[in-house]
């Protein structure tokens, strides 16, 4: 069984304006890192354009269809004062739900043991009706509501360590007793939610913000206390991350000083979690990470570890 790793060209062509932080280079960064030896093994495989009705099963039909009208011909649209589109967004955003969704039938199926999904734009804070922090579709909620309804999976978690809080992903399943969302985040900061008093109609919301300054003790301490716990009680059948690499000390955009060690940490404590509840199914998602090297190197860990590394 191995692991497998999708991507697309496509992925390059959602052009953002100048100086913007979620840019092309992040994915020509992952793709170098994994074209290294020690990745020869990974299985590879370019993702599809996402049947709309994938896209619906968490986004609204009209909302689907205004970010469709929204594609420019040419030149830019901005949407808010962070997420914009070029005319290649649309395609890739399509694309960036599509390989989340190949990578679920591929692990659902047991074609192989795990995957990563490296596009963008990433997803987390894509609201059931709202664009917004870089994203459009949001793509980890659409992977867990996808195992469920093609694949009949009783119960999907989808774990968050981006270190912005994915607020789209709780708007999404704050009511959805069979999708446990858990999320490391750090508090004050973009998008302003995730206090750990957020918690669902049904208590599947999981919430443990960090402070500005915080590192790996906290982090840990985190997961080891509070979300595993939960996630055991929970026994997903299949495991979604959210996997954002900017908590990590070099990223400009937040205050967390994460390191590489943190994040292979993390993917192997959650492959722990899949191997017990759920066979090891578990599907990891590119979400934010915006210094190259910081990113390069994370995903280097974080793919070792997904190959049992």
């Amino acid at each position: 069984m191995t692991t497998l790793y999708i991507t697309h060209p496509a992925g390059l062509e959602h052009i953002p304006p100048l100086g913007h932080p979620e840019r092309p280079d992040r994915l020509r960064v992952i793709e170098r890192v994994l074209e290294q030896e020690a990745f020869q093994s990974l299985a590879r495989d370019q993702a599809p354009v996402a049947a709309i009705d994938r896209i619906a099963l968490c986004h609204t039909p009209d909302y689907i269809e205004a970010i469709r009208e929204a594609s420019p011909t040419d030149g830019m649209v901005q949407l808010d004062s962070d997420t914009s589109m070029s005319p290649g967004t649309y395609e890739a955003a399509l694309r960036a739900v599509g390989g989340a969704v190949l990578a679920v039938d591929e692990v659902m199926t047991g074609r192989v043991a795990n995957a990563f999904c490296a596009m963008r734009p990433p997803g987390h804070h894509a609201e059931i009706t709202q664009p917004m922090g870089f994203c459009f579709f949001n793509n980890a909620a659409i992977a867990a509501r996808h195992a469920r309804e093609k694949y009949g999976a009783e119960r999907a978690a989808v774990i968050d360590f981006d270190v912005h809080h994915g607020n789209g992903t709780q708007d999404i399943l704050w009511a959805d007793r069979n999708v446990m969302y858990c999320s490391t985040h750090e508090m004050p900061l973009y998008p302003g939610t995730g206090a750990a008093s957020e918690r669902g109609e049904h208590g599947t919301i999981v919430n443990v913000p960090l402070r500005a300054g915080d590192g790996g003790d906290e982090f840990h301490d985190a997961f080891e206390n509070i979300i595993i716990p939960r996630l055991l009680d929970f026994r997903p059948d299949l495991v979604v991350l959210s996997a954002g690499f900017d908590a990590h000390m070099r990223d400009p955009l937040a205050n967390i000083n994460l390191l590489e060690p943190d994040y292979a940490w993390v993917t192997k404590r959650m492959m722990d979690v899949a191997d017990t509840c759920c066979g090891g199914r578990l599907v990891s998602l590119l979400e934010g990470g915006y210094d190259l090297q910081g990113l390069a190197r994370s995903v280097a860990v974080h793919v070792t570890a997904l190959m049992r590394g």
